[in-house]
């Protein structure tokens, strides 16, 4: 409160007041006193009907648009992941996430084996394609969750990949729950979902962390091989974001509520880059933490030799391929790193959408708080 003279008419001539005036600095609407997760606020009754509608999900499977519809209890889908159990690569504190999520203590991540996509430069190449890992049940699930929580003192629990075991995490949330946790939960996405799934994680979910890849239909058929990636990113975004808005902060930096969207800029691909960042600043909020992604490097399938016998390969006509034709890689489009001029693109198209709340590497590398 600052004190200030000014000269006022008065009941005599010449008298002047003393009196005070109060500046307020008032909070933005991403600060929080404190927070409470989401799955604590859901009553036991909304529980047990989510607890159903999990197992219902697993007996026909519709969790991504791919709707393979099986009985994961008798057979698996494209995911190849069952019903009972998920399987798990990797548990522990991650230091590799923005740092609002991993603060000083770590991201407690917990990297599912298995996705519903096949992303042909997949940069988690051995865990999203390939089932390595370990087999937990919900039960379990919930007990690392506890670890990560007691042991690691990490700030949330960061579900990565987790689009085709949703049943399953519903249930390890909702027994974490009563074991006491009281960390607020990550789903880290690729953002090809189904709202059915969306629906069910609505109330257990405090932090949604998609990542929306490619523009273009076609892009996403040959690289992601996926129909419809680019509508049902968009419709899956939306309904993240009405569920629990823009990204929110307690005083100390780290995230408690919200949306952040990731997006991998690609090679040659700032057009598409550009696109996305226009769309979710005229359809979603201009106030969407984004966080515009540079590692891309060539990885998966991408640089590998073409399939077949070299000597089998031939140019159109049945005439045998000239040399140069024969040492051509997979995916040579994309098999390069991605240039820092092409991230700066998308990213000033971002600032011209209207887009600003941006994810930034702290320059001392650590803790930006």
């Amino acid at each position: 409160m600052s004190l200030l003279w000014r000269s006022r008419p008065a009941v005599r001539p010449g008298q002047y007041l003393l009196f005070s005036t109060r500046r307020l600095h008032l909070a933005p609407p991403w600060l929080l006193d404190d927070y409470i997760p989401r799955y604590h606020l859901i009553s036991s009754l909304d529980a047990s009907k989510k607890r159903s509608e999990a197992y219902a999900h697993l007996r026909e499977c519709n969790l991504c648009p791919r709707l393979c519809g099986v009985n994961r209890y008798e057979k698996t889908g494209v995911c190849l992941i069952g019903a009972e159990k998920v399987k798990v690569n990797t548990i522990a504190p991650h230091f590799g996430e923005e740092p609002c999520f991993q603060g000083h203590n770590g991201s407690g991540s917990v990297f599912f084996s298995g996705c519903n996509l096949r992303c042909v430069f997949c940069q988690n190449h051995d865990i999203a394609h390939q089932r390595n890992g370990f087999d937990l049940t919900p039960e379990e699930l919930a007990e690392w969750y506890m670890k990560l929580q007691e042991v690691g003192r990490c700030h949330n629990i960061n579900l990565v990949t987790p689009e085709h075991v949703v049943p399953q995490v519903v249930l390890s949330i909702l027994h974490a729950r009563e074991l006491g946790l009281r960390l607020p939960i990550i789903y880290n996405t690729s953002s090809f979902d189904s709202l059915e799934s969306l629906k069910l994680l609505d109330g257990l979910v405090d932090i949604y962390l998609p990542d929306f890849k490619v523009w273009k239909d076609s892009t996403s058929k040959r690289l992601l091989k996926a129909d419809n990636y680019t509508a049902t990113a968009m419709e899956s975004i939306k309904a993240m974001h009405a569920q629990v808005g823009d990204l929110c902060f307690t005083g100390d930096g780290i995230a408690k509520k919200g949306v952040l969207v990731r997006h991998l800029v690609m090679p040659g691909m700032e057009d598409e880059g550009k696109e996305i960042v226009r769309w979710l600043a005229g359809n979603v909020s201009k106030d969407m933490m984004t966080n515009i992604l540079e590692q891309y490097f060539p990885h998966a399938h991408v640089g590998k030799t073409r399939r077949g016998k070299i000597n089998t390969v031939v140019e159109p006509g049945g005439v045998p391929a000239r040399a140069e034709e024969k040492a051509k890689v997979r995916y040579e489009d994309i098999n390069r790193p991605v240039d820092l001029k092409e991230v700066a693109s998308v990213k000033e198209a971002a600032q011209k959408a209207g887009l600003w709340r941006f994810v930034e590497a702290a320059k001392h590398g650590g803790f930006n708080i």
